[in-house]
């Protein structure tokens, strides 16, 4: 895993990039590094840390045995980041479905910072 490339797509190593996050339990200074951080926690499986940057009165809408389904049945492709600003991020992720059938997943992601970190409030689907 150290030196394949983040799956987030930004050309950095995982160890460099968002290993620094979901590995290293670091802050993530920005709601797009948290977008980024969550895509590579999907490719990686990891539920757990998905759940952590959920904002807290969201939690109780997942499960962690969902998004770790959700994450193992699909083949996390690429991440393109369409738009963002300070606390959204607009994007597009593409993976195979369990069919190996291409998909696209567009959010336009809604982020809020509290207690020096940043979590994950909602999405506007298409």
């Amino acid at each position: 895993m150290e030196s394949k490339k983040c799956f987030c797509d930004t050309g950095l190593l995982f160890a460099d990039c968002c290993g620094l996050y979901l590995e290293k339990n670091q802050n993530v200074p920005t709601a797009l590094t948290l977008m980024r951080s969550r895509y590579s926690a999907y490719a990686t499986h990891n539920a757990e840390y998905l759940l952590e940057t959920t904002y807290v009165s969201e939690r109780q809408y997942y499960s962690k045995a969902e998004i770790l389904k959700w994450a193992t049945n699909n083949k996390w492709q690429k991440l393109e980041i369409l738009s963002f600003t300070e606390n959204t991020v607009e994007f597009k992720a593409y993976f195979l479905d369990s069919n190996e059938k291409s998909q696209i997943h567009y959010e336009c992601s809604t982020f809020k910072f509290e207690n020096d970190s940043w979590f994950y409030f909602d999405g506007k689907f298409e």
